[in-house]
C-alpha cells in the first residue's frame, strides 16, 4: 500500500489531542484510539506507547482516508515507545512516526520488514533518528517499556509478510493489539495464557478496491468480518472486544454496532467497546 501524503504533514485538529494525552494522569491505563488501527496507551506512572500511529491520506484514489487526520506528529513528544504490527504503509510510515521517534528520542519496536521500509524511507537520513532507536522485535519476545511488560505474539495476516501482535500488561491490566489479523490457531492458547481486559481486532466490510499495479477494481478483504472479529475476542477469551480499523478506506467501512448482534450469544468478549477516533478508554 503506497502513500501520497506530504512529509509535512497538518492536523485536522490542531494539537489539542497530544497535549490532551500528555496532561492525563489516568489511574492505570488509558487507551486513546487514533483511527485507522493507531493507539495511545498511556499508564498511571505515565509511560506512554503508540501503537501503529497513521497519519498519512492513502493513495487517492486507491485507498481514500475516510477520517480526519487528529494530530501533527511534530505535536508528539510525550512517547516512549512507537510499536508497528507489520510493513503497511498505514502501520510503518515514516512522515507519521519517525517525527514523533526524533522529538520523545522513543524506540520504535517492528519485525525485521517493517524495519526495512525505515531503511527504504530513510528515517536516519530524513529525520534526526538514531538507529540505535530502531529496535528489531520476533514472535516470542519480551520486553518492558517503562511500566509495560509487552510480549511479542504471532498472528496471521495473509497480506503482510511479517505481521506481529502484542500482548501489552501493566499491573494487572493485559492488552491485545493484533494488527490486521484474521483467527489465528494460536490464539486459544494466548487466551489461556493471560487473562486479557481489551482484545483489538481490525475490522471491515469487503469492498472493491482498484489494484495497486493494474489500478483495475478488486474484490477486496483487509480486515475481519463479523464472525471473523467475534471469533478472535473469544479464542482469546478477552473481557472487552474494541473493533478498529472500520473507519479508515473508502470502500472498506463498516457499522461496528452491527458486532453487538454477532457477540450476544458468546461468553467472550463480555463488553463491546465501540470507540471513535478521538475516543479515551480506561482500564
Amino acid at each position: 500500500m503506497s502513500d501520497s501524503s506530504d512529509p509535512q504533514i497538518t492536523s485536522d485538529w490542531g494539537d489539542w489531542l497530544p497535549r490532551t494525552i500528555e496532561a492525563a494522569e489516568p489511574d492505570g491505563v488509558a487507551i486513546w484510539y487514533l483511527g485507522c488501527n493507531g493507539f495511545v496507551l498511556k499508564a498511571s506512572d505515565e509511560t506512554s506507547v503508540w501503537i501503529d500511529p497513521y497519519v498519512g491520506l492513502g493513495d487517492p484514489p486507491r485507498t481514500v482516508r475516510m477520517i480526519p487526520v487528529p494530530f501533527d506528529p511534530h505535536d508528539v513528544y510525550d512517547a516512549d515507545a512507537v510499536f508497528a504490527t507489520h510493513e503497511h504503509t498505514d502501520h510503518t510510515h515514516g512522515p507519521s512516526q519517525a517525527p514523533i521517534l526524533a522529538n520523545a528520542q522513543a524506540d520504535f519496536y517492528a519485525a525485521d520488514d517493517s524495519l526495512a521500509v525505515t531503511d527504504e524511507e530513510g528515517w536516519t537520513e530524513h529525520w534526526d533518528v538514531d538507529a540505535d532507536q530502531l529496535v528489531e522485535v520476533e514472535e516470542g519476545d519480551s520486553f518492558s517499556v517503562g511500566g509495560f511488560d509487552v510480549d511479542v505474539v504471532r498472528v496471521a495476516d495473509a497480506d503482510a509478510t511479517h505481521p506481529v501482535g502484542y500482548v501489552i500488561q501493566h499491573g494487572d491490566t493485559t492488552i491485545f493489539h493484533g494488527g490486521d489479523t484474521k483467527p489465528h490457531d494460536g490464539f486459544a492458547d494466548l487466551g489461556e495464557r493471560y487473562d486479557i481486559d481489551l482484545a483489538v481486532v481490525a475490522f471491515g466490510s469487503v469492498g472493491r478496491v482498484p489494484d495497486k499495479e493494474t489500478r483495475e477494481p478488486q474484490r477486496t478483504r483487509w480486515y475481519c468480518d463479523e464472525n471473523q472479529a467475534v471469533e478472535i475476542a473469544e479464542a482469546l477469551q478477552a473481557d472487552r472486544l474494541l473493533p478498529s480499523h472500520w473507519d479508515m478506506w473508502k470502500g472498506l467501512t463498516a457499522d461496528p454496532t452491527a458486532l453487538h448482534e454477532h457477540t450476544r450469544s458468546f461468553e467472550y468478549p463480555e463488553r463491546l467497546e465501540i470507540v471513535e477516533i478521538g475516543d479515551r478508554v480506561d482500564l
